[in-house]
């Protein structure tokens, strides 16, 4: 516990130093969830416009900032990090709509015993995606490569 708690203190740092040279005003939560650190960057005012700079289009300046702030980890503890970085509740927002379109999709693959190939996704994305099948009952595999790597659902008799 503490050396992830360690990994949030680290990455917080990072992110702090990188909101004063962007010049955005922003808080940092830190905290620790399902055994990963997690770090947040939240609008201090209450508002996340200016923050959403750095979610970017579908999220891939958060991706690239997560990837960053990893490293910033690892190269001050040594260790590789797995720290989820969320930016003015982005990730958040993400997971819940990708809990519902899941739930949606698993709701068709028993409807029609046929299995089913959801939109290409990033790591996150997927996890939440299989998380979601298995609390179905049914069975969820990745096919492909990134960035066109996606989940595909099948029927628990498959």
């Amino acid at each position: 516990m503490r050396r992830l708690e360690e990994e949030g203190e680290v990455a917080a740092d990072y992110l702090e130093e990188l909101l004063d040279i962007v010049d955005l005003d922003g808080d940092i939560d830190i905290d620790v969830e399902n055994g990963r650190a997690s770090v947040a960057i939240v609008a201090e005012g209450g508002s996340d416009r200016e923050l959403r700079k750095l979610v970017g289009p579908g999220g891939e300046v958060l991706e690239a900032l997560q990837d960053l702030s990893r490293l910033a980890v690892q190269a001050k503890t040594g260790e590789r990090s797995r720290l989820m970085l969320d930016v003015a509740g982005f990730r958040a927002a993400r997971r819940k709509a990708l809990e519902e379109q899941a739930a949606r999709a698993c709701e068709e693959v028993q409807r029609t015993s046929q299995p089913l190939r959801l939109e290409p996704m990033s790591a996150f994305e997927r996890k939440v995606v299989h998380d979601v099948v298995a609390d179905a009952g049914l069975v969820s595999e990745s096919e492909g490569e990134d960035p066109a790597r996606r989940v595909v659902i099948f029927p628990a008799s498959a």
